[in-house]
């Protein structure tokens, strides 16, 4: 993978570089219209939300530092295995995203590239340092309260670029992150594999929207038990995997108002291995198969409006989540 040592801000075309000092380093100050964002962050950067930005590499957030994305930011993205945004064990980013202006992430064109991940210091089937498929990136300790940072009113396009054979990236990556990272309003769009997928750790998230997802709108393993709050996944095209997978150990998350509905059947949850989940406020509409055991495990594993999962049930019942919600990520 390509790294740098620094972080590099590419002025239009030319081969000027900067490279942030001890101390922090506002773009505000930089007089150009276009920048391209690669490499590493050292010390605490704010972007601005009045220039244009292309991440054309993977952008590594390092040694403590924060990351500010205000209110109203664009970023373009290039595609490609080598196209992520990662926020390293012990530093931040900060999305300040309004229903107003979201901060947005997409590429200019057809293609995908890696979205969001966050690597943190919670508690992890997998166990202390672990390693992720991606990146060498270390994750996992002993801090369920670890602190990330903050997400407010993100949205990704176009996620899902190929790691190797086997792998795919996800929209948004949470690597045994803890609860005290905020994350709220996300929207993950036209990806090519999972919206969001939570290992191990007790994240938090709330007001979720997946649309058109080409693998699954919701993945947990390695004994994810945080909360999940106010979903809505929408499906219109064939051949998607599952609204939700679920794999590995059971560490009874909780899902709240959950909604999802398709249009071309499918199967909506699918549970693997030993997995499960607290589920209230479930509403499934169109899907073929409603609960899929694909490991014959403990149907009691999985409990829905206080009683035990029954793949034989609809569980249609009133939307407890409207897509018209999520207004503020389609327009």
């Amino acid at each position: 993978m390509k790294t740098t040592r620094n972080f590099l801000i590419f002025l239009g075309l030319s081969l000027a570089t900067l490279s942030c000092s001890d101390d922090d380093q506002d773009l505000t100050e930089i007089p150009t219209s276009e920048l391209e964002l690669a490499g590493e962050i050292k010390s605490d950067l704010t972007l601005d939300p009045s220039k244009a930005y292309t991440l054309s590499s993977i952008l590594s957030v390092d040694n403590n530092a924060i990351l500010t994305i205000p209110a109203g930011t664009s970023i373009t993205t290039s595609t490609g295995t080598d196209v992520y945004l990662v926020v390293q064990q012990g530093a931040k980013i900060q999305v300040q995203g309004t229903p107003a202006a979201p901060v947005v992430m997409s590429p200019s064109g057809s293609g995908s590239w890696g979205g969001l991940v966050i690597a943190g210091k919670g508690v992890t089937s997998e166990g202390v340092n672990a390693i992720a498929e991606v990146g060498g990136i270390l994750y996992g300790g002993n801090d369920n309260q670890d602190d990330s940072g903050s997400i407010q009113y993100l949205v990704m396009k176009q996620t899902g670029a190929q790691i190797n054979a086997d792998s795919q990236f996800n929209g948004l990556t949470l690597y045994a992150v803890g609860e005290n990272t905020q994350i709220d309003n996300v929207a993950i769009i036209e990806g090519q594999d999972d919206g969001i997928e939570f290992f191990g750790g007790r994240a938090h998230v709330s007001n979720f929207y997946a649309e058109n997802l080409q693998d699954d709108a919701v993945d947990w393993t390695e004994g994810w038990n945080g909360t999940l709050e106010n979903v809505y996944i929408s499906h219109t095209e064939a051949n998607f995997s599952t609204a939700l997978e679920a794999d590995g150990v059971n560490g009874n998350p909780s899902l709240i108002n959950f909604t999802a509905v398709s249009t071309v059947g499918g199967t909506a949850l699918q549970f693997k291995a030993n997995s499960g989940a607290t589920i209230q406020g479930l509403s499934l509409s169109g899907y073929e198969t409603t609960i899929d055991m694909r490991d014959n495990g403990p149907l009691d594993n999985v409990q829905i409006e206080g009683e035990t999962a029954s793949p034989d049930f609809n569980y249609d019942f009133s939307m407890t989540v409207n897509k018209s919600d999520f207004d503020w990520a389609l327009n």
